[in-house]
């Protein structure tokens, strides 16, 4: 896969890191009927790539990837433009990969994820005290369902602006497979479910996102 629009097309087959929070009800963007009017061609997908947050942590990926790679030397990172994976048995769980790690140690593989977040008040602060946001995990156990590696990590970086003086800094949090098994056959679950809804044109059950 090679461009943006190849990625879009291919992507709106199937479900996507990014859509089992709204699947789940835990997306703070659009419910899981929002996502099955668009994936049934109900409604079009909001292009956010020029939202200058997005444009902004799309250009920063590369940077930070690079750091990854001086800082945590034990992991091989390869990162290839529009990587998505599919689940060798659901051909419509998807995974689009920021990087794909090797641990040199042993061999084993990784999804590797990275995240540029803005910290704007106590609430979002409080989102990621000493946790994950539940929509970004979501995200993560997606991508150890589709590609069945061992591990995951995410790499986030994070931006606060406080009395006109910015803040910046990165925290790495590490995810073991065998011990998220029950929520990788969760998801699975969930997946095939909603993709039922959308084969079958019916409109599922709607789930809230928390507030």
């Amino acid at each position: 896969m090679t461009t943006r629009e190849e990625w879009l097309k291919k992507r709106n087959k199937g479900i996507g890191g990014s859509d089992v929070a709204a699947i789940l009800g835990y997306s703070p963007y659009m419910t899981n009927v929002d996502l099955w009017e668009i994936k049934t061609g109900r409604k079009k997908q909001k292009d956010i790539s020029e939202n200058p947050r997005v444009d902004y942590g799309n250009k920063a990926e590369i940077h930070i990837i690079e750091l990854f790679k001086l800082d945590y030397p034990e992991y091989e990172l390869i990162h290839k433009p529009f990587d998505l994976r599919t689940h060798p048995k659901h051909n419509f769980i998807f995974s689009s990969l920021d990087g794909e790690l090797t641990e040199k140690s042993t061999g084993r593989k990784g999804v590797y994820e990275s995240k540029t977040v803005h910290l704007d008040s106590s609430v979002q602060r409080q989102k990621w005290d000493n946790q994950v946001p539940q929509h970004y995990y979501i995200q993560v156990i997606q991508g150890l369902l589709a590609t069945g590696y061992e591990f995951a990590i995410l790499n986030a970086r994070f931006i606060s602006k406080r009395d006109d003086k910015k803040k910046i800094w990165e925290d790495v949090y590490h995810f073991e497979r065998s011990e998220r098994l029950a929520d990788i056959e969760l998801v699975e679950k969930e997946d095939i479910k909603f993709w039922e809804y959308v084969k079958n044109d019916q409109m599922p059950p709607l789930k809230l996102p928390n507030i």
